[in-house]
């Protein structure tokens, strides 16, 4: 018979456990999507090695596994079961993987008082975390509890917070469950959503100068400790950042911003040859949806109705990562356009000398020196806002494309 190994859950579209426990040497592992009158059969088929299980099942599996790790009973969720000849044990590695992020971030709980949004199961493993690393005090924020999103300056005085709750995952981003100004004495923020790599609480916490942390290390580490269950075996600890890292570059966009005419679209046709990646661009794919050009838009329609467009053009784009994005040289005039970008993407700004920039067929450029140089002074600072890095275009195009590639491959992480 061949071993079954894999996740269990309802739905489980969006999961990347696969990619993770093959990276870890677990090629069979798959993912099975099952109904809940499917849960006890499928348990109890014969070839079942170990799986891992998620939403909503990770309180159900209790009545069907024969022991359960201490753990996992503190906690009240399964996330692993493990088949040791005909007998389920279940286990809980999410409390550990929570724990490697919190930590490897720098956050220190011990003495704090901790502030968990949300109170479904991965509440009650972050609870468990917090308590393990030594929480002074753990206060709990549902919708309708006593603690709730109505009275947060209750708890004001919060100095950690974890985020358990949804609000902010993919394809629902940038969102955020709280305003964390609604804190104003935090120290640090976790997020267990892992995509978006950015939340929209993650890059608030950006702004505010808050150490942070999301939930991509903590998948990879609680997978880790679940591989070691499955075939009873240690892996190296250095496994989990190299998975991790490269996710992270996998899952992030290259973008690039610039003055029109600054040569990103050519840039990015290097970048992409030198990666492998697909390349989108933004004016492309508003044309290909719209079938107008952006420059006739803005001529017969003004720019105004032309920025709304480009701002729904990017909420699809960077909805999806592992691209090169290549933008219209105004897409950083409308602020909201820097969290679209900033989610998914590293930001980088190609760089050239105002007397080297093309104009023709750019309406917004057409202004004679002065008006480049008044568009320029504009713009300037809003591209340095935006930008991660600044790479200049004054060579050839494929010395900046290589620049681009080596910085994303060398700096991008999580």
């Amino acid at each position: 018979m061949r071993r079954v190994v894999g996740l269990i859950g309802r739905k489980l579209g969006h999961s990347w456990s696969p990619q993770i426990h093959r990276m870890m040497g677990c090629r069979g592992y798959k993912l099975y999507e099952l109904e809940p009158e499917e849960l006890e059969g499928f348990l109890r088929r014969p070839e079942l090695t170990a799986v891992n299980v998620t939403i909503p099942y990770k309180q159900e599996v209790f009545k069907y596994v024969d022991e359960v790790d201490p753990a996992a009973r503190d906690i009240g969720a399964i996330n692993t079961i493990v088949n040791k000849n005909g007998r389920l044990f279940g286990y809980n590695t999410d409390k550990c993987g929570l724990e490697h992020a919190i930590l490897r971030a720098g956050l220190d709980f011990l003495g704090k008082k901790v502030v968990i949004l949300g109170s479904g199961g991965t509440s009650h493993t972050a609870r468990a975390a917090a308590r393990s690393l030594g929480a002074r005090e753990i206060v709990v924020i549902s919708r309708s509890g006593e603690n709730n999103y109505g009275n947060l300056e209750k708890n004001s005085d919060a100095q950690m917070l974890i985020n358990t709750t949804p609000v902010g995952m993919f394809p629902n981003c940038p969102a955020a469950p709280v305003d964390l100004r609604a804190f104003p004495e935090l120290q640090g923020v976790m997020d267990v959503i892992f995509n978006p790599p950015r939340t929209g609480l993650l890059m608030q916490a950006e702004e505010l100068g808050i150490p942070r942390a999301g939930g991509l290390a903590m998948l990879v580490a609680q997978a880790k400790a679940a591989e070691e269950l499955f075939f009873d075996k240690t892996l190296d600890d250095g496994l989990i950042e190299e998975i991790t890292r490269k996710l992270a570059r996998d899952a992030t966009n290259i973008v690039l911003i610039g003055m029109p005419g600054s040569g990103k679209s050519t840039v990015g046709k290097f970048v992409a040859q030198l990666s492998g990646r697909k390349i989108v661009d933004t004016d492309r794919y508003i044309l290909a949806h719209s079938g107008q050009r952006p420059a006739d838009i803005i001529t017969s329609r003004g720019e105004a109705e032309f920025r709304k467009i480009e701002t729904e053009a990017l909420r699809d784009i960077c909805a999806r990562g592992g691209q090169i994005i290549t933008t219209g040289g105004g897409c950083v005039t409308v602020p909201e356009n820097y969290e679209l970008l900033h989610q998914t993407g590293r930001i980088y700004r190609v760089d050239r000398d105002l007397e080297q920039l093309t104009t023709r067929g750019r309406p917004l450029s057409a202004g004679g020196p002065q008006g480049l140089r008044a568009l320029f002074d504009a713009r300037d600072p809003l591209y340095r806002r935006f930008a991660d890095v600044t790479v200049k275009n004054d060579g050839t195009l494929s010395q900046c494309a290589e620049n681009i590639w080596s910085d994303f491959c060398e700096n991008t992480c999580y």
